[in-house]
């Protein structure tokens, strides 16, 4: 820090007499700027990022003023430049960010720079976490299979990621079998503070997974962003973003016995979707909250995105200290984290009253019930005692309002399986004797989420050992697995003898990775598979994770419940999803006596007992003292070079973005004469627009990988391939759920699904017909309603939109992240006005629309779209353009955030 124009450099001391220069947001009061000490945490932490990075050019004096003035509910017009302290990535979003950064490297040397000028400026770890697959379960050597499994099919990513270890010097590599990203950066990526050129600072980090926001259980602030962003604070942009509303949610009371930290965030993300905190800092206050341990802090950070907000922040205290302590994190910098938050003014959780939020929320964690979240959406929060009622309700219910429009006669129907119920030698071929409506075929404890949760962990594994005792099963046919988030977790369930229990029960170790969760859990029986599809059964998994959109889970489950991990092995036991869990018997015993969940159910001191028990700090030390992947990573070589040499690959390919590039940005055409590709409704996720698990042989990209000779059983999954763009372009759009309203419904009335469209009349599949129109010269639209881009944070759900030719996305709201990477991609967001939707505008295949040039675009413009019908009128309807910030407009203007940063480093 060579420019300290306020004056704010001072000195702390530790516990053991070590000192530290620091940045200090009270000097900063003190000279007058504002309240600083009233400001939200969350905001603190980001002034001092600001105040830290002042240098008079690219972040001035300005900006902190700006920041340290923060009103509750000011309008929000000005913009931040956070330089964050590192970058997480997990496989499927880093490696297409390292295929765009050797991309780059090759344009930087095209256009007569040197390769090396792309390089990350500040330390940037990669987690290989989301590629294995459960393709074994319930077998004792499913963890090795899978493994191996994972190392076949990926071996060329896993060779394109060593290579970058080698040519970018702060690029680092977890490898497979580890653990989850944001498990993994709670437990060990995590320092806590840092020191660079004598001053120790917060740590502060952004990640290419929307779930990134787990490490706010920490105080860590950090968020997830695309992969473009992602690719832009690694060269040491800042990162611009609006001042934000702060939330404040006070927590009160405490839970009640049997309630877990899963049933909370359920609780937390019902409630804040309601409270619609979407692109806002949500930070969380109160004696309640102070009460809650870090892990259940991280349940609650975690879920973040499907609360909608951009943090989910829990300041620093004594839980934390401890909580850095119990996971092997050294003394001395255990001390500096304290030291340096306790100076700051930053360290213990504030009371709702000693700060200013943007508004206050209040959750009383006595009321919080155990629950469900489902069938279809993660704020979809049923209690338990409800679900039966609720799950016939949706049976019946209409296609066009969440149900699946089934007659009585049908809901009540069972079909049987040919061999069902017959003895099997493992229980991966086992099957069903019939096959019914709301029966389980998928319980999975698996995520981040929960697996970072010791207590619902333990809960799990009691709860299996007392259904053990009473000689319950599983039925045959459920594909049961168990993926922790960490290789800690498999050693504390050991120590407490909880891991047989659940191999018992199915519940074998499969993976140590994010599975189930992202669309991973592997094929079902060919025999259960024929007889959901074939006589269109409406059946459930169960799974301790936070996503559950549709054809996320499974392309053929079509009801999946997000639930706290003891109750994935509840349902697992009873077998189907509408049980009366109070009243019902999960089974019975040797005897025939009906047991009942609540006998099984642990207490909280059972719990805490196990956990006294079986936790050990050297357990973490051992796990991440030496992560080098085994003989099956270092088997693989490692390519050399400052750039790469792309070889023939269906996985890795040079990406189009710097196709035609020049030192000087074109200005952005006309959108004239533009067709609607897609109209869309509500609600539409990023996996809905670039699905990320399996796909067909029969699909634009299964046709595609056969013609290049990869067989359908080698295809993997659409997150897998994300490093070849050919395979995401035919991606994208085509999930088999999408439903695109210029298609008129069924012969049965039900609503078309999959990736369709309209071209002339005739339907084809969404990528031929952008193909058509790209070589016709006809721009396109897409059109869609609500919370547009919601769900993981997917830069190729952009990226794909953009390869397919469209220019502009119109919709009634959208989530942040996408919002952002339609931006950062080059792709115009807008937004309708008022009650205006595309379906109070009747939009239709065959309307035409103009936008006026975009030559002179204003960040958060009212411009006029255009639409002519086949009628011939004429109508002129407001759209406001969502580039929010000056930054973005100049992001928007060179074409998206790529080239313009590239440019950059040409000129410096």
């Amino acid at each position: 820090m060579t420019h300290d124009p306020f004056d704010v450099l001072r000195v702390f001391t530790t516990a053991s007499g070590q000192h530290g220069r620091y940045c200090s947001l009270a000097a900063l009061e003190s000279a007058g700027l504002g309240a600083v000490s009233r400001l939200p945490v969350s905001l603190r932490l980001v002034l001092e990022s600001v105040l830290r990075h002042c240098d008079g050019e690219n972040i001035t004096e300005a900006h902190v003023r700006a920041l340290a003035g923060w009103q509750p509910q000011a309008p929000r017009s000005e913009e931040i430049p956070f330089v964050v302290a590192r970058v997480v990535l997990q496989d499927f979003t880093g490696v297409p960010l390292l295929c765009d950064l050797a991309a780059m490297r090759d344009a930087a040397a095209a256009a007569g720079g040197e390769p090396g000028i792309v390089e990350p400026l500040v330390a940037v770890d990669l987690v290989v976490d989301h590629s294995v697959m459960i393709d074994h379960w319930g077998r004792p050597d499913a963890l090795e299979l899978n493994l191996q499994r994972e190392y076949e099919r990926n071996r060329e990513r896993y060779a394109f990621l060593k290579w970058g270890t080698q040519a970018l010097r702060s690029f680092r590599v977890v490898p497979p079998g580890t653990g989850i990203v944001h498990q993994v950066n709670l437990e060990y990526l995590c320092r806590g503070v840092h020191e660079r050129d004598g001053i120790t600072y917060p740590d502060t980090l952004v990640g290419t997974d929307s779930h990134t926001t787990m490490i706010d259980a920490l105080g860590v602030l950090g968020w997830g962003v695309g992969g473009i962003e992602a690719e832009a604070a690694m060269l040491g942009q800042p990162l611009y973003f609006l001042t934000p509303d702060v939330v404040g949610v006070e927590l009160t009371g405490r839970l009640r016995e049997g309630v877990t930290a899963t049933d909370l965030v359920l609780a937390v993300t019902e409630r804040l979707r309601r409270e619609r905190v979407v692109g806002c800092f949500v930070e969380f206050c109160g004696e309640g909250t102070a009460g809650l341990s870090v892990t259940d802090r991280a349940t609650i950070a975690n879920m973040a995105p499907e609360y909608g907000a951009t943090t989910g922040f829990f300041p620093v205290d004594a839980r934390t200290v401890e909580y850095l302590q119990h996971t092997g994190r050294s003394d001395e910098e255990i001390e500096r984290f304290e030291a340096y938050f306790r100076a700051q003014g930053l360290f213990g959780v504030p009371a709702a009253a000693e700060l200013d939020f943007s508004r206050l929320v209040t959750i009383d964690l006595a009321a919080v019930v155990p629950s469900l979240a489902g069938p279809k959406r993660p704020q979809d929060r049923i209690a338990l005692d409800e679900l039966p009622a609720r799950f016939r309700q949706l049976l019946a219910g209409r296609p066009d309002e969440g149900g699946y429009g089934l007659t009585a006669e049908q809901i009540d129907a069972r079909v049987p399986l040919a061999g069902g119920g017959e003895p099997a030698e493992n229980r991966e071929d086992a099957l069903p004797a019939d096959l019914g409506h709301g029966d389980v075929l998928i319980a999975a404890i698996t995520s981040c989420t929960n697996t970072s949760n010791p207590e619902v962990m333990v809960a799990a594994g009691l709860l299996a050992r007392a259904a053990v005792g009473r000689g319950l099963t599983v039925r045959a046919g459920i594909k049961t697995s168990l993926a922790p988030g960490s290789r800690v977790v498999s050693d504390y369930l050991e120590r407490a003898g909880l891991l047989a229990p659940l191999a018992e029960l199915g519940f074998a170790l499969s993976a140590y990775g994010c599975t189930t969760c992202i669309g991973n859990a592997g094929e079902l029986a060919p025999a259960i598979e024929q007889a959901v599809t074939g006589h269109g059964l409406v059946c459930a998994a169960v799974l301790s994770g936070n996503r559950n959109f549709e054809a996320r889970i499974h392309p053929r489950i079509r009801a999946n419940f997000l639930g706290s991990p003891p109750l994935v092995v509840a349902y697992a036991l009873a077998g189907r999803i509408d049980i009366d869990l109070a009243h019902e018997p999960l089974g019975h015993d040797a005897d025939g006596r009906p047991v009942f969940l609540r006998e099984l159910w642990p207490t909280r001191a059972e719990i805490a007992d196990t956990l006294a028990h079986a936790s050990d700090p050297d357990s973490y030390r051992r796990r991440y003292g030496a992560i080098d992947g085994g003989p099956l990573w270092q088997d693989i070589p490692v390519p050399n070079g400052a750039r790469y040499h792309w070889p023939d690959s269906a996985y890795i390919a040079r990406p189009p973005f710097f196709d035609g590039f020049t030192r000087t940005p074109s200005p952005p055409a006309d959108i004239r004469d533009a067709r609607a590709l897609l109209i869309l409704g509500d609600s539409v996720t990023t996996d809905h627009i670039s699905p990320a698990g399996s796909f067909r042989a029969d699909s634009p990209a299964g046709r595609y990988l056969q013609s290049l000779g990869v067989p359908p059983a080698e295809f993997n999954s659409y997150g897998s391939r994300r490093g070849n763009h050919e395979v995401m372009i035919r991606g994208t759009f085509a999930n088999v759920r999408i439903r695109n309203r210029m298609l008129a419904p069924g012969a049965d009335g039900k609503p078309v699904e999959g990736g369709w469209t309209l071209l002339d009349g005739e339907r084809v599949t969404v990528y031929d017909a952008a193909m058509e129109y790209g070589r016709r010269g006809v721009p396109t639209l897409v059109f869609a309603g609500e919370e547009y881009g919601t769900g993981s944070s997917r830069d190729w759900a952009a990226k794909g939109t953009l390869l397919l030719g469209v220019r502009a996305v119109v919709a009634r709201s959208y989530e942040r992240i996408h919002r952002s990477n339609l931006v950062g991609m080059g792709v115009l967001p807008l937004q309708f006005s008022g009650e205006d939707s595309a379906h109070t505008l009747n939009l239709g295949p065959d309307d035409r629309f103009d936008l006026p040039p975009l030559a002179s675009l204003k960040p958060q413009q009212t411009l006029e779209l255009t639409i002519r019908s086949p009628d011939g009128s004429v109508r002129q309807v407001p759209v406001l353009c969502r580039i929010d910030t000056p930054i973005e407009l100049t992001c928007f203007r060179h074409g998206g955030i790529l080239p313009w940063v590239l440019r950059q480093l040409l000129d410096d």
